[in-house]
C-alpha cells in the first residue's frame, strides 16, 4: 500500500501546502508542494507556493505506475495537469479542500479527458466540505469508438473509503492510439501561456490589497 499524505512543509521562510507520496516501502517517493496558492485567501496567501511540477515512478505489486500530483486550486488551470502529462503521469492524485459543485467536479472530468490520464481526487467530508471525492480512468471511449464513462467511483458527502479499480493496461493500449493528450499539440503557437502580464478583466489584488503579480515568489 502507498498512501498520499498532506501537511504544511516547513522551508526557508513560510511553509508550503505539500502533499507526500509513501510507497509501500515506506519510502518518500514523491514530494509536491502546492503552485497555484490562494492569493486571495488570507491563511494561503501567507504560504509559499511550490516552484515544479513533478511525476514518480510507483512501484506496487502490480508493477510501476508513473504517478503525478496537484493540489485543489491547481485544478482551476489546466497547464497544470497538461504539464504532469507532459512528464509521462498515467494517474494524478488531486488531494482537495474545498466546496465542489456541478462545475468544479466537470473540470477534474476534463483534466483527465484532455490528458488522457488517470485521476483520484479526494475531498473534505461534510461539514467542513462537501465531499464528492471521484475517481476517474481517462478512457473516454471504448473500443468502438463509443462514448465511455470515465467515473470510477464518486463518493458522498459523507466521510468513509472509496475504492477504486484502474486498469493501467486498457489504459495504457487506449493512450498508444487517442488523438488526445500530446499527441497533435502545437505549443510553439502558446507562446501567450508564459507572458507573465494580466490584463483586464482580470486584474486582481491579493489578500494583502496589492495588485496581484505573478512573478513574485
Amino acid at each position: 500500500m502507498a498512501i498520499a499524505l498532506t501537511y504544511l512543509e516547513q522551508v526557508p521562510g513560510a511553509p508550503r501546502n505539500a502533499m507526500s507520496l509513501i510507497d509501500r516501502h515506506g519510502n518518500i517517493a514523491l514530494t509536491y508542494a502546492k503552485v497555484h496558492t490562494c492569493a486571495f485567501d488570507a491563511v494561503e496567501a501567507a504560504l509559499s507556493p511550490g516552484d515544479d511540477f513533478y511525476v514518480c515512478p510507483l512501484e506496487t505489486k502490480q508493477g510501476m505506475v508513473k504517478i503525478g500530483a496537484m493540489i485543489c486550486y491547481d485544478r482551476e488551470f489546466p497547464e497544470s495537469a497538461r504539464i504532469l502529462m507532459l512528464e509521462g503521469a498515467e494517474i494524478i492524485l488531486v488531494p482537495n479542500a474545498c466546496q465542489l459543485n456541478s462545475n468544479s467536479l466537470m473540470q477534474f472530468r476534463t483534466r483527465a479527458y484532455e490528458n488522457v490520464v488517470g485521476l483520484a481526487m479526494t475531498n473534505y467530508a461534510a461539514p467542513q466540505n462537501n465531499g464528492h471525492s471521484i475517481a476517474l480512468d481517462g478512457i473516454s471511449e471504448d473500443e468502438h469508438g463509443r462514448a465511455h464513462d470515465m467515473l470510477l467511483v464518486e463518493a458522498g458527502e459523507s466521510e468513509g473509503v472509496s475504492l477504486a479499480t484502474f486498469d493501467l493496461d486498457v489504459l495504457r493500449t487506449y493512450r498508444l492510439c487517442h488523438t488526445g493528450g500530446n499527441a497533435f499539440r502545437r505549443p510553439h503557437r502558446y507562446h501567450l501561456l508564459t507572458a507573465l502580464d494580466i490584463q483586464p478583466p482580470f486584474v486582481r489584488v491579493n489578500a494583502q490589497g496589492e495588485r496581484y503579480d505573478p512573478s513574485r515568489r
